[in-house]
């Protein structure tokens, strides 16, 4: 299997997802000749052209607005926020559009969008690249939110939401872009949404235990059992928020 960062895995995943469907496009910030401030959309439209990864003016509202287009026209649009920070202009068109057009319409349209977007910190990116937005969207009801820890998760949960017909958030934290590298699986590869991932299995039998809800960087500190809690069964991970199961999802304790 090829070693990967957390951007190098999103990068594959879209390459794969828009060789087997060629209903897959890319469009946003300089995406396109750039290939992304990341460089997580390098080479697409070397491989791909214009018309499917397409270079956006500096207008998120608009982004999201194409995409929406696009989708209900038969396209799977992977629209990208360049920084999580800019999606504020966005967001009428994510909360009152995107993710209410499958219920208004009676199911007669799906919304198969995924809005990809670096968040977080530990870049030294100042108050305009640093924030956190995922908790506005996990309250909006219509659109899934995910958010990869490792480069391994990246490329199946990026593969499963764009084959999906739901919308998707895809929070990318930029801090793990560049590391560390993981053994990830070459060609298609999915992660189903929705799925709690059990990360450390319990070997203990005792009946009590503690589950930690975790998401990007969090994923790796809430591995050490947290000191003077009594805890015998350790700590239960799940990597990936994703509202619309949260209440299915299951988590295994951890030594």
């Amino acid at each position: 299997m090829p070693e990967m960062n957390l951007c190098q895995a999103v990068n594959d995943a879209l390459k794969v997802e828009m060789r087997r469907d060629p209903r897959v496009v890319v469009l946003g910030e300089d995406v396109g000749r750039f290939g992304g401030v990341f460089r997580a959309t390098v080479d697409l439209q070397e491989e791909f052209g214009p018309d499917r990864c397409i270079d956006t003016p500096l207008a998120e509202s608009g982004i999201i607005g194409a995409a929406i287009g696009m989708a209900l026209y038969g396209l799977r649009p992977v629209p990208e926020i360049q920084f999580g920070d800019y999606v504020y202009p966005a967001f009428d068109q994510i909360v009152n559009e995107l993710a209410k057009f499958r219920y208004r319409s009676g199911g007669e349209y799906t919304a198969p969008v995924v809005v990809r977007m670096p968040i977080g910190g530990g870049i030294r990116g100042g108050h305009y690249h640093s924030q956190s937005p995922e908790a506005f969207f996990t309250h909006i009801p219509g659109v899934k939110v995910v958010c990869p820890s490792n480069a391994i998760d990246a490329k199946g949960l990026l593969a499963s939401a764009i084959r999906g017909d739901d919308p998707v958030i895809f929070m990318e934290p930029k801090f793990y872009y560049k590391k560390p590298k993981l053994d990830v699986p070459a060609g298609e590869y999915t992660i189903p949404l929705g799925e709690a991932k059990v990360v450390r299995a319990s070997t203990s039998g005792s009946a009590g235990q503690v589950t930690v809800r975790a998401s990007k960087s969090m994923a790796k500190s809430s591995l050490v059992k947290p000191p003077g809690t009594g805890v015998r069964n350790g700590i239960g991970l799940m990597t990936a928020v994703c509202p619309a199961a949260s209440s299915a999802a299951r988590a295994a304790p951890v030594p």
